[in-house]
């Protein structure tokens, strides 16, 4: 999609978000079914059926996805998508990016071996590769804007309410 596309698709719903605010609230979803003799959750994605299962440093046999995994690839997939709408907004010719996110955590947390070791992921990083003659102003200023308007990159900047609710069927 060219910029003067982008701005084509996005101006209509700008202009809804700007004059119907309410209209840009969207709920997202995600169901799985959990898989009790595996340690399995399948999780039904637009792609199709993702088995998640647990990583191989808390006993698992790397058949399953490791949902951290997953969380990363999140985090790529949203920069990767950011980064390219920020950049034919801007108008910069970018040849060819890669991005790649690390994330540290300590087994000790989840494993239930150390109290005071959180349980999750403490640090992630993002590496961000670009190939491009742009100015490296114009790059900077690139790389700022998928920070800023990146959703995975700002939910880990500040964490969601998450409510947990259950029932007997």
């Amino acid at each position: 999609m060219d910029r003067e596309t982008l701005k084509s698709v996005q101006a209509p719903l700008k202009k809804l978000y700007r004059e119907q605010p309410e209209s840009a609230k969207v709920s997202m979803h995600s169901k799985g079914v959990v898989r009790i003799s595996d340690q399995a959750c399948e999780v039904e994605t637009s792609s199709g059926k993702v088995v998640a299962g647990l990583h191989r440093a808390a006993g698992g046999d790397g058949s399953g996805v490791c949902s951290g995994d997953m969380l990363l690839d999140a985090l790529v997939a949203c920069a990767g998508v950011t980064l390219g709408a920020v950049a034919t907004a801007m108008g910069l010719k970018i040849e060819k990016a890669t991005i790649e996110a690390v994330g540290k955590m300590d087994f000790r947390g989840t494993m239930g071996i150390s109290p005071d070791v959180p349980v999750g992921v403490e640090h992630i990083e993002l590496h961000v590769n670009l190939a491009s003659q742009e100015p490296p102003e114009q790059l900077a200023k690139l790389m700022d804007l998928m920070e800023r308007y990146c959703v995975i990159y700002q939910t880990f900047q500040q964490a969601p309410i998450v409510e947990t609710s259950w029932s007997i069927v």
